[in-house]
């Protein structure tokens, strides 16, 4: 994850404070005991998820993809106090360390986590969204985004992550079935003339888009 200079990466999180304090101990303990812990929000990312969800204080969120918690209990820092957040993992194992997450936090009744394919849950919960984080398999992402953009709100946002996806989709020649998808997604929401976004090199890079 790390193709963008490691002492930039190191230095931006010396110079970041928006990450949630508490969330420290699930952060460090993904890294050092889960096998694919390489895969989770890095501590700033995680900081740039709240910092967003504070300014856009939404009602309604969905993350698509997990993991074990961390970015959807940052994305859960603007819920407001009649808000939901609502997460998906296909994997029942994560699922149930995201539970065990959301269960001991203070916004507990505010959390649901479904566990499953997030292409049949996502219609099954009949909701307008005000913030949506993508961060599954990458050979979804274009279902992912036609499924979510026209339930999202007027001045809802969708966050992707990866789309830089370790720096494969800077090649001359796209390798892998996961750059490809990404490369394809990337080139699928710059023609979507319903849409405007800007890319950001974060971490493996965070796509922000918005319905005009």
């Amino acid at each position: 994850m790390d193709f963008i200079n490691p002492l930039a990466n190191d230095y931006t999180q010396a110079y970041s404070n928006a990450t949630p304090s508490y969330l420290k101990s699930l952060f460090e303990d993904t890294l050092a005991t889960h096998e694919h812990g390489h895969l989770q929000s890095s501590w700033t990312q995680g900081g740039f998820l709240s910092f967003i969800s504070k300014i856009l204080a939404p009602t309604h969120i969905l993350e698509i993809g997990s993991f074990t918690g961390f970015s959807a209990l940052c994305l859960a820092e603007g819920l407001t106090s009649n808000g939901a957040l609502h997460t998906i993992e296909l994997r029942a194992e994560d699922a149930q360390k995201v539970k065990a997450a959301f269960d001991i936090n203070s916004r507990s009744k505010q959390l649901h986590i479904h566990v499953g394919d997030a292409k049949e849950i996502i219609p099954t919960l009949q909701k307008k969204w005000d913030l949506v984080f993508i961060d599954a398999d990458k050979t979804s992402y274009i279902e992912y985004y036609n499924l979510v953009l026209p339930l999202l709100n007027d001045k809802g946002i969708i966050i992707v992550d990866n789309v830089l996806f370790h720096g494969d989709v800077l090649e001359e020649s796209i390798k892998g079935k996961s750059a490809k998808a990404i490369q394809a997604f990337n080139e699928h929401v710059l023609l979507d003339q319903k849409t405007e976004q800007v890319m950001l090199t974060i971490r493996d890079g965070l796509t922000l888009i918005r319905k005009i």
